[in-house]
Formats: structure tokens, sequence, C-alpha cells
């Protein structure tokens, strides 16, 4: 009896894991594919599926769809993809094969999807037609941010061994200088990827590349983490380079994290934006980047932003403008906030022309504007531990900046084991100011500073 039960389990699990559905309205050049642990008879108690991190199938057990890929460039295949999300949510997976390209020609509006997984080995492109994506995608007023698709929903995995081109080129060159906070910037640049009232989005192994702008946004969303991804930027015409390029932005976000990555680009490496909470960040390389960033926050007139509870370990930061940064805004058009529970710990620099700073004299304000209209952003319990490595010598002596507003309250920021040095000299100079209950080490006001 058990021999006949174990045949015929095994023949109906074979018989389904070969099946292809077959069903009208499939595009040309796509397929579904049943999982081999689909069966007609009741699972066996000792073969109980394995599930992931969320409670859902893994791999092996979902219903797998493929689609097209395209032959060209500008051969768009975003209504197979869409129509592949749609056929593989609530418990299947997207596979874009290896070797293959895959062109998104159309904004895309994923915020419908319900476990979902989409295994990238191949690469999926954006065109690079900026006239269609200027007049086609989706706005966010928060830095009047653009991108090409949002994604939204619940239970969302992202993995693969593949890439995710921005096709960001074509948008340097056209760009001539207009950066996102310049108020007078028309020239708007869509992000590569966005989330948007989502929760738990894991995105693992793969490279984000050449992003127009930001390479991701994500709003409105909890539990979102990164694992093993390479974000990078680099263009290949030397009169012009990427710019706004930040590898992480976040806004509204509760539970955040990101490890084992590598980011090479022109801005900031990793920027928690307003009402970010419980970020974790661990094994983190940044190059030619503008630090690891907390904030900016306070931009707009009357709102409220804030940071809290951010644990930053180990991270390399080498040849950049900023190491370990946080930013706030002052102006007669600033709004208050505050920052809380910051550590970062074990962080090594190298070339970098301010290791640690704080500034809440953002963005571009002069000294005499900031004086007259400090900053209304509160910063308390910031930890820097174990900071080693140098500076580029850019400031002088100084290898840390701690300016706080005298707007605001700024106490219990601890440096701890700080060996930083800088090829202008020794000995290095530590820089404190307006800080309620000094910052734990020795420290010179900025009038004093050699820079």
């Amino acid at each position: 009896m058990k021999l006949s039960l174990f045949l015929a389990y095994s023949l109906a699990s074979y018989a389904s894991a070969s099946a292809v559905a077959l069903e009208s309205d499939i595009p040309l050049g796509a397929s579904i594919t049943l999982p081999r642990s689909t069966s007609l008879l009741p699972r066996l108690p000792w073969k109980q599926p394995r599930k992931d991190n969320w409670g859902n199938r893994v791999e092996k057990d979902r219903k797998k769809i493929t689609i097209r890929a395209s032959k060209h460039d500008h051969d768009d295949i975003s209504a197979d993809f869409l129509w592949a999300l749609k056929k593989a949510n609530h418990g299947g997976l997207v596979h874009l094969k290896k070797g293959h390209k895959y062109v998104i020609g159309r904004k895309l509006d994923l915020t419908f999807l319900k476990d979902v997984y989409v295994k990238l080995d191949g690469e999926l492109k954006f065109t690079n037609d900026i006239e269609y994506w200027q007049k086609n995608n989706f706005y966010y007023d928060f830095q009047r941010s653009i991108t090409f698709w949002v994604w939204g929903g619940k239970d969302i995995k992202i993995y693969g061994s593949g890439v995710l081109n921005g096709n960001g080129q074509a948008w340097w060159d056209g760009f001539q200088g207009a950066e996102i906070l310049d108020p007078n910037n028309k020239f708007l640049r869509p992000i590569l990827f966005l989330t948007d009232n989502a929760t738990n989005v894991e995105v693992t192994g793969i490279h984000l590349k050449d992003s127009p702008v930001w390479t991701t946004f994500l709003v409105r969303t909890n539990n979102v983490a990164f694992d093993n991804v390479l974000i990078d930027a680099i263009s290949t015409n030397a009169s012009t380079t990427p710019k706004n390029s930040d590898g992480f932005d976040s806004y509204n976000v509760d539970g955040f994290t990101v490890t084992n990555t590598r980011v090479d680009v022109g801005d900031d490496c990793f920027s928690p934006k307003p009402n970010t909470t419980n970020v974790f960040v661990k094994n983190l390389w940044c190059n030619n980047t503008h630090g690891v960033s907390i904030g900016s926050i306070g931009q707009y007139a009357g709102v409220k932003d804030y940071v809290t509870n951010v644990w930053i370990e180990n991270v390399t930061l080498l040849n950049g403008q900023n190491g370990a940064r946080i930013k706030a805004w002052a102006g007669p058009t600033a709004g208050y906030g505050y920052i809380d529970n910051i550590t970062y710990k074990d962080i090594h620099i190298e070339n970098t022309d301010k290791p640690i700073v704080l500034d809440q004299c953002y963005f571009n304000i002069n000294q005499t504007t900031c004086a007259a209209y400090p900053s209304k952003t509160n910063v308390t319990n910031v930890n820097f531990i174990n900071i080693s490595g140098t500076s580029s010598g850019k400031n002088g002596k100084v290898v840390a900046d701690i300016q706080c507003s005298p707007g605001a309250t700024c106490s219990g920021i601890r440096l701890k084991n700080i060996n930083l040095t800088s090829p202008a000299g020794g000995p290095p100079q530590i820089v404190c100011d307006n800080v309620k209950g000094g910052i734990g080490i020795d420290c010179i006001p900025a009038s004093q500073a050699d820079d």
C-alpha cells in the first residue's frame, strides 16, 4: 500500500513539474510552468513544504512565469512584464533569464503585488527616451521626484545575479548641471527603483546600475532589506558625471536594512530621509560618495521631520566629500524636527574631505543666513565609535566638524576611539560648537580651527 501511494505521488509530481499552463492570453514567447510540488494527491506528512521568512512558498514550490526577451534596445516588453507579474501574483515567480535583455519603455504601476518573487538573472533595462519619460512618470512632491515605475504591496522578493539598468548616460549628458535642489530645475530625472505603500520587500544579489538620479527611494514602506547588492553610476563621458545619484534614500519608512553591499556613486551612499525609523546597516562599502548621511531633514516650512533608531556598523568610506554625516536644513523656509539615537561604529575612512560632520546649515545656506535663521532640528544621542582613517586634507587639520544649531537642542553627542589624521599635518583637530554637555573628547570652536 505504501509503495503504491509513493508511486502515485511520484507520478503526479512528475507530471505537474513538466506541465505548462495552456491559457489563451499568454503573450508570444512567454510560458507558465507549474512547480514539481504541485500534486493531485495530499502532501505526504513527512514532505511538508519549506517556507520563506514571511511564511510563503519558496522558489521551488512556485509557479514560474517567463517572457520573451527584447531583440534590441527599443524592443519594449513592458506589457509582457506587467502580464507576468499579474500571473505570478499570489505565490508565483517571474524569471528573467541570464544572457537576455528585457527593455522597459513605458511607465508601470506595480502597486498591486502580493507574495511575488522576481528572479532577475538577465538585464532589465529602461529606454533612454528622455522626452517620453519626462511626460510619463510617477511624480512625488518630495524634492520633485519622478520614477519609471512604482512597486507596492506585500511580500515582494527581487533577487538573482542580474542587472537593473537605468541607462543613465543620456540623462547625465542632458541635464546640464540642473540638480534636484535647484529651484529653477525643470529637467527632472527618474529614480531607478521606488517602492510606495509596501510591506516586506527584499532585494538580494542584483546590480543596480546607472540610475539617472537616486538609485533607490523607499516611500511609505515597512520592513525593507537589501543584501549583497552592487550600486554604481559610472559615466563614459569625461565631461559629464552622475549627479544626485544617491545609493539609498527613504521617506516615511519603518524597518530599513542594508547589509554586505557596495556603492560607487557621486552622491550620498546611504541617506535615510524624513520619518525613517529602525535602521540597520552593516558591511557597507562606499566609494566616491557624499557619505553615510542621516537626512537631510527639516526642508519644508511648517513640516515636522524625524529620523530615529539608526545603527550603522562596519562601513568603509573612500575618496568622498563626507564620511559619517548628519544634515539638517536652516534658513527662513526651513521646517523642524529631530534626529535621535544614532550610532556609527567601526567606520574606516580614507581620503575624505570631512570624515565626521554634523551640518545644521544645509543646503548651501551661508553663515549669515544660518545665524539669522538657525536650524530647528534637535539632534540628540548620537555616537561615533571607533572611527579611523584619514581625511583628504581639504579642510586642513580638521577631521571632525560638529557644529550644532543655536536654535535647537544638541546633546548626547559622543565621540569615542577616534583615530583620524590629516595629510595637512597634526595634531588632528576636532571642532565643536553649540553642543550641550561636550562630546566626550577634547574639541575646539570653529573659530580656532586651522583650515
